[in-house]
């Protein structure tokens, strides 16, 4: 079995409104042979809370908006590490990127088959890294010019 058309669709809308709002990482996976309880998994993540919730934001609305959809669960709000958007047809996670390293979800997922997102998407592949190397490298000038 694979994910329907309909959470394709429901997919590449919330990956796009993702990449829109400069979401690093995004990824989806068709879990639909390994869950009976939806299609598909988007992951995407933020280096801070309120990106994050922006970016929850974006895709709740662009899928409200237009495909009709509303999500039937959000939990994570709160603490705006990692939200979770229940679409019935697609689960979509946005991470604090330090949960995205700690909990590593593509390694349980890695063996079904991903989504082909839009371009856009894709191109947010490897920012995660390299948005940790430049705070990396700011953290260490600012240590410098403590001294």
């Amino acid at each position: 079995m694979t994910a329907t058309d309909r959470s394709i669709e429901l997919i590449k809308t919330a990956a796009q409104a993702a990449a829109d709002k400069l979401a690093h990482d995004i990824i989806a996976y068709d879990v639909s042979d390994v869950l009976s309880i939806t299609d598909a998994f988007l992951l995407a993540s933020a280096p801070n809370d309120r990106q994050v919730k922006s970016i929850v934001d974006e895709i709740e609305e662009r899928l409200n908006k237009e495909l009709g959809t509303k999500p039937v669960r959000r939990e994570g709000d709160r603490e705006a590490r990692w939200v979770l958007l229940d679409y019935v047809d697609i689960v979509v996670h946005v991470q604090h990127s330090e949960e995205r390293v700690f909990y590593a979800l593509e390694r349980l997922w890695k063996d079904c088959p991903e989504v082909d997102l839009p371009a856009d998407a894709k191109a947010t592949r490897g920012k995660g890294a390299e948005h940790a190397k430049l705070q990396d490298a700011e953290d260490v000038a600012e240590l410098g010019e403590l001294r």
